[in-house]
């Protein structure tokens, strides 16, 4: 009997083709309304596998009926969204689509600290308001990026390719904190590591690449903020959990900081009538940071293979759980 693997929305055709072609029974939730929590409990429970989109949480309610689960292949680099401590618990390896989006996303970042130190957004609604009258020497200036420093919150594979173009355009100084050294960074781009506070006061646009986890959920707010330079340009690619939107919209109203890039916000999606989208000094996108073919494409494929890799040889391209990949963890798929 063919194994049942569960896909949560549309997603890049190949990931349907390979497992089809794997043998797999493929199921897909093709309507356009995402599933609620209760469908997605009562669909996965008629699979094997499940490969599901960030927004589907798997919490400890969903693996409190779906315990049964070969494995979860998340069709994203992140994984807030589960809780993994459950899934180890019940011995469900969950897999992840890193370095294949690294260069879509830091595309992203790279673009939005260019349309804020422009005020880009602001002047494309100027001209549809019909307000673009007259040259005006000393009406809404950007600033130059040529020289600054460039500070990186979690420099791992998307903070990395975001340092090359920073670095390769502009000329930037590279400095980072993260939770280790980043040794391959500091050699190519000669970064520098510096203490969370260092990075806030030294840095000119600081650009956030982290996950979302206990230790930065809400970690730039108003006591952050202050600490940054009245000049510093905020980015955050990463997740909207990390920076606390209230705050952020009053740092950017008072001054306090410069300028924020937004491809993540907090809560998703942002509402209309949120204060950043009126800003001069702000520009947002409705998260699409991997939303490139070939990343979207490359998503499939990894989260796909994933599932067929370990059905085959009991292991995983990525896991962020490798702990559960025993040696002999394979014979649970035997006979």
């Amino acid at each position: 009997m063919s194994r049942k693997v569960l896909i949560t929305r549309v997603i890049p055709s190949i990931a349907y083709d390979l497992l089809t072609q794997a043998g797999f029974d493929v199921r897909v939730w093709k309507s356009e309304t995402p599933m609620t929590q209760q469908q997605l409990i009562d669909e996965t429970k008629k699979v094997n596998a499940l490969l599901p989109l960030g927004a589907n949480k798997l919490n400890k309610k969903f693996f409190s009926e779906c315990g049964h689960l070969d494995v979860i292949a998340q069709f994203a680099v992140g994984y807030d969204n589960i809780d993994v401590a459950e899934a180890t618990r019940l011995n469900i390896p969950v897999g992840n689509t890193p370095e294949v989006l690294s260069e879509a996303t830091a595309d992203i970042a790279f673009g939005l600290m260019i349309a804020v130190s422009r005020k880009m957004f602001f002047h494309h609604k100027m001209i549809e308001r019909g307000e673009w009258k007259q040259f005006e020497p000393l009406k809404n200036l950007g600033v130059q990026l040529t020289g600054k420093t460039l500070g990186i919150f979690g420099l791992g594979r998307i903070g990395m390719v975001m340092a090359q173009r920073c670095q390769g355009a502009y000329n930037m100084k590279i400095i980072y904190h993260s939770r280790s050294r980043n040794l391959e960074a500091e050699k190519l781009f000669k970064a520098t590591w510096v203490s969370f506070g260092d990075l806030l006061e030294q840095s000119d646009v600081l650009s956030v690449h982290s996950v979302l986890s206990e230790e930065t959920q809400g970690l730039f707010n108003k006591s952050v903020f202050t600490k940054m330079k009245q000049s510093a340009i905020f980015i955050n690619t990463s997740r909207g959990g990390v920076h606390n939107e209230e705050d952020l919209i009053e740092a950017l109203q008072t001054g306090v900081i410069w300028g924020a890039g937004l491809d993540v916000t907090n809560p998703e999606p942002m509402l209309s009538n949120n204060p950043l989208l009126n800003m001069p000094n702000a520009a947002v996108l409705p998260h699409i940071g991997s939303a490139t073919e070939e990343a979207r494409t490359g998503m499939a494929r990894i989260a796909a293979e994933n599932i067929i890799e370990l059905y085959k040889t009991g292991k995983m391209i990525y896991c962020v759980n490798p702990e559960v990949l025993k040696d002999n963890w394979r014979q649970k798929f035997e006979n």
